[in-house]
């Protein structure tokens, strides 16, 4: 079985010496311990958020600006077909638009004829 690390173990590893530059050397240097810089840096995205979510709503100009930059960022990532593929597309767009007018006609005959035949109208 591993042995579990001591405190005395893990405190050594994570403490930091911090020197300050100062008028006085006399001063001693602080030890903290190590902060991930995973949530220094969520922070200041936070804020980042926060400042622009305060900012954009004075202006609405803004908000309509960055609408159309988002929304020609999103077309130039578009892949667009090339010509062979679009017309092979709209030939199956096509072909299934007529299939199913076809159905379509062919159970409104049916029905008419089945109320014809229920109601006895010729």
């Amino acid at each position: 079985m591993a042995k579990a690390p001591t405190k005395k173990d893990s405190d050594a590893s994570t403490k930091v010496t911090r020197i300050k530059a100062s008028e006085s050397s006399a001063k001693k240097p602080t030890t903290t311990k190590a902060k991930p810089a995973i949530d220094s840096k969520k922070k200041v995205a936070a804020a980042k958020v926060e400042k622009r979510e305060q900012q954009g709503n004075r202006n609405p100009f803004r908000s309509i600006g960055n609408y159309f930059k988002g929304s020609w960022y999103e077309l130039t990532q578009v892949r667009w077909p090339d010509r062979k593929s679009t017309w092979g597309m709209t030939g199956a767009l096509v072909a299934f638009t007529l299939f199913f007018v076809i159905v379509v006609l062919l159970f409104d005959y049916g029905f008419a004829q089945l109320f014809k035949l229920i109601l006895g109208s010729n």
